[in-house]
């Protein structure tokens, strides 16, 4: 099961999201990730903790790499810079500034979604770093160490013309992301539409969420379900061709995803992240992408 819800997001605003994006260029219908944050301060490397460190399987460490999956069409957290290949975002700093104080390199691999999971299963990532919400499907075959918080968002083309909420989308075509918490919601919801005599969704379920926004500003769906960060950044990159409805739902923490039986690696990764976010790292990073309302205070494992 995949939640990014991808999430589940955090409450963020579109406003505030704006803010840093303000003058970046962008395709203007959500089809593109948009320019990046290239113009805000470089986060400082993070200095290497040889105690958590020392506490990474040799596996992993051999070759002074830590390899993460990711699906880069996710702004503003992980997604493609305007070169159309250097992957940033968000997640990309955390992960990247994880990686330092473990004294390794991180390298992010481009990979759809639903595909993650099952790679660092196969020891294809060692790491899995991609708005993955933390849930108890997850839990059962993966452990997962919380990092942020976030929650699930409706949007729609501004104005919003149909009058759409969250509540009332039976019979309406609805988009989402492959794999996403929202693709398994939108079913459940869908159920419980035609329970009632309504008319189920309409579902539109695509590979990409910058093809889930193309979507809907192209006018082939009436809304969209994606993670707060994602759906107020589509508010931008859109140039407000789109908008959120209401507030978002369903709050829950991202996690940094790693395969069961690896001894101390999750403790390594909790206390690299709960460092970051003591030594002032992890703000830095969330202020610089403008999603500082998804903080967490502590650093959790999930097993």
């Amino acid at each position: 099961m995949s939640a990014r819800t991808r999430t589940i997001p955090a409450a963020l605003a579109a406003a505030a999201l704006a803010v840093v994006l303000a003058g970046c260029g962008s395709s203007g219908d959500g089809s593109g990730g948009g320019a990046g944050a290239s113009s805000a301060p470089a986060v400082p490397a993070a200095a290497k903790d040889d105690a958590l460190a020392a506490k990474v399987p040799a596996s992993v460490s051999a070759d002074g790499k830590l390899v993460f999956g990711t699906d880069a069409s996710y702004p503003p957290n992980e997604f493609t810079d305007t070169d159309g290949s250097t992957i940033i975002g968000m997640d990309v700093d955390l992960g990247t500034a994880l990686a330092q104080k473990l004294g390794l390199q991180a390298e992010f691999q481009n990979s759809q979604f639903s595909g993650i999971i099952p790679g660092i299963d196969g020891a294809r990532y060692e790491a899995g770093m991609s708005s993955f919400s933390i849930t108890p499907e997850r839990t059962a075959t993966v452990d997962m160490v919380s990092y942020f918080t976030a929650g699930t968002s409706l949007a729609v083309k501004a104005g919003n013309p149909d009058g759409l909420n969250p509540d009332n989308l039976c019979g309406k075509a609805i988009g989402v992301q492959a794999g996403t918490t929202q693709a398994e919601e939108v079913v459940t919801r869908s159920q419980e539409c035609t329970s009632q005599g309504k008319p189920a969704i309409q579902v539109t379920e695509l590979q990409q969420q910058t093809d889930v926004t193309l979507a809907l500003t192209s006018s082939r769906i009436v809304g969209m379900l994606a993670d707060s960060p994602v759906a107020a950044y589509a508010v931008t990159t859109t140039n407000k061709a789109v908008e959120v409805v209401g507030e978002p739902y369903d709050t829950a923490p991202y996690g940094v995803v790693l395969k069961k039986g690896q001894a101390e690696f999750p403790q390594a990764v909790q206390g690299a992240i709960q460092a970051l976010m003591d030594d002032g790292t992890y703000k830095a990073i969330l202020d610089k992408w403008n999603v500082g309302n998804g903080s967490i205070p502590t650093s959790q494992i999930n097993a």
